[in-house]
C-alpha cells in the first residue's frame, strides 16, 4: 500500500505569489506547507521592495482587465482580514508619443471594458502634476485607479493569513528535488534539504528559478537583471502620492515606470530590461555600479528633472520574462498534478492576489472560472523548451 499523503498541497517559492496561494489554499481548508529557500521577504528574487504599480488601464494587452478587477478586489478583501492599508490608489498614467504601443494600448483597454479616463497633452500633464515635465509631443492616459500595492506587507498579510488558517510555512529551505509519487499515482514527492514530503498536488511559484525546479522552462521563464533608483526630489512635495500618479512611459530611448514618494524618503524609477542582462539567476551580479545609474538618470534628466537629486538607494531585483512577455499559468505539461504561475515579465506583481486565487482553483479543483487561454503553456509548442 502506498505511504499516505503528508499534504494536500506544496507551495515551493513563497514570494509574492506562493504566499498568495497559500493563503488561499489554506482558507478553503487545505493542509498546505511552503517552502522558501532564503528568508521570508528576502532580497533576491522579484517581489521586495516597498511598492509595486497597480494598474486597471492595461496596455499589455485588454485580456488583463477582468483579471486586474478581481485583483483589486482581493487585495481590497485582504486590506480588511490585514486590518491594514496595502493598495494606494494614485490615479495612473500611460504616457507616450501617440502612435507608442504603451498609450494605444491603454486607450485600447479602456475603450473594451469601458474604463474611466482622460487623453491629456504634455501641457495638460505638467500643468496638473508639476513632477512631470513631459516633452509637448507626448500625451497620457490617466486612468484614476491607477495606484500600487505595498509589496512586502502584502506578502505578510498573505502569509499571516495563511497560518491563521492552519498552514504550514517553511524558510530557509531549499528544495533540491521533486517527482511524482510513482506511476499512476497522482500525487508529488519534495526533497529539501531537511526533509522529504508528500502531497496530492504541487504549486511552484519559484520566479526566476523556475527553470530549476522544470528543466524544460528554461527558454520560457528566463531570468533578467533590474535595476531601481530612488532619488531626493528638489520640490519632494510635487512627488507625494495626493499629486503624483503612478506613471507607465513608453519613450523612444527606453520603456520607464516610477512612483510617488512613500515607505521611504526617495522617487522610485525604473526601466523594463534595464540593460537587457539575461542569465540563470544566480549568475546575474546584484551589485549596482555607475552606469545603471547612467542608464536611469536619462530619464530623470528628460522627463523628472526636479526628481534629478541626489541618490538615496540603488537596488536590483529580478525581471522572468516569458517568450512573448505574458504570464503562464498552468498545469505541467506533463504532470496535471503540478500547477506553476511563472514568466510574470516585470509586471506580474499587482496579480499577486488573484494569482494566489487561480493557484488555489487549479490545484484544488483541476480548473478556474477565469479565463486563462492567453496564459497556456501550449502557446510555446509542445511546453518545452
Amino acid at each position: 500500500m502506498h505511504r499516505p499523503v503528508a499534504f494536500d498541497v506544496i507551495v515551493i517559492g513563497v514570494g509574492g505569489m506562493g504566499s498568495a496561494a497559500l493563503y488561499h489554499l489554506a482558507r478553503r481548508g487545505a493542509a498546505v506547507l511552503g517552502l522558501e529557500q532564503f528568508d521570508l521577504l528576502h532580497a533576491r528574487g522579484s517581489s521586495h521592495g516597498v511598492n509595486r504599480i497597480i494598474r486597471l488601464a492595461y496596455a499589455e494587452h485588454p485580456f488583463y482587465v477582468p483579471l486586474l478587477r478581481r485583483s483589486y478586489d482581493l487585495w481590497r478583501a485582504l486590506e480588511t482580514v490585514a486590518g491594514e492599508r496595502l493598495l494606494i490608489v494614485t490615479g495612473g498614467l500611460d504616457i507616450g508619443l501617440p502612435e507608442s504601443r504603451v498609450v494605444s494600448g491603454s486607450l485600447r483597454s479602456c475603450a473594451v471594458h469601458q474604463l474611466p479616463h482622460e487623453y491629456l497633452d504634455a501641457a495638460a500633464i505638467n500643468a496638473r502634476f508639476p513632477g512631470y515635465h513631459l516633452p509637448r509631443d507626448f500625451v497620457g492616459v490617466l486612468q484614476p485607479d491607477g495606484g500600487f500595492v505595498l509589496a512586502e506587507r502584502a506578502i505578510v498579510a498573505h502569509v499571516e493569513g495563511a497560518l491563521s488558517a492552519g498552514a504550514e510555512v517553511h524558510a530557509r529551505e531549499p528544495v533540491q528535488h521533486w517527482d511524482t509519487d510513482g506511476p499512476g499515482v497522482p500525487g508529488v514527492i519534495v526533497r529539501t534539504n531537511r526533509a522529504t514530503y508528500r502531497a496530492r498536488r504541487l504549486v511552484i511559484t519559484a520566479g526566476p528559478w523556475t527553470s530549476e525546479l522544470i528543466p524544460s522552462f528554461r527558454d520560457l521563464a528566463v531570468p533578467e537583471r533590474q535595476v531601481l533608483l530612488f532619488t531626493q526630489p528638489q520640490h519632494p512635495e510635487w512627488f507625494r502620492p495626493d499629486r503624483f500618479p503612478v506613471f507607465n512611459m513608453g519613450a523612444p530611448d527606453g520603456h520607464f515606470y516610477g512612483l510617488p514618494i512613500y515607505g521611504v524618503p526617495g522617487f522610485k524609477i525604473g526601466k523594463y530590461h534595464h540593460r537587457e542582462q539575461r542569465g540563470p539567476v544566480n549568475d546575474l551580479d546584484r551589485q549596482v555600479d555607475q552606469a545603471d545609474e547612467d542608464t536611469l538618470r536619462t530619464a530623470l534628466e528628460r522627463f523628472f528633472p526636479d526628481a534629478n537629486g541626489p541618490t538615496l538607494a540603488m537596488t536590483t531585483c529580478v525581471f522572468t520574462n516569458s517568450p512573448d512577455e505574458h504570464f503562464i499559468l498552468d498545469r505541467h505539461p506533463q504532470v496535471p498534478s503540478v500547477c506553476i504561475a511563472a514568466g510574470f515579465s516585470g509586471h506580474g506583481y499587482k496579480f499577486c492576489s488573484v494569482v494566489g486565487e487561480i493557484m488555489a482553483d487549479l490545484a484544488l479543483d483541476g480548473g478556474t472560472r477565469h479565463d486563462l487561454s492567453l496564459f497556456a503553456v501550449e502557446r510555446f509548442g509542445n511546453g518545452e523548451s
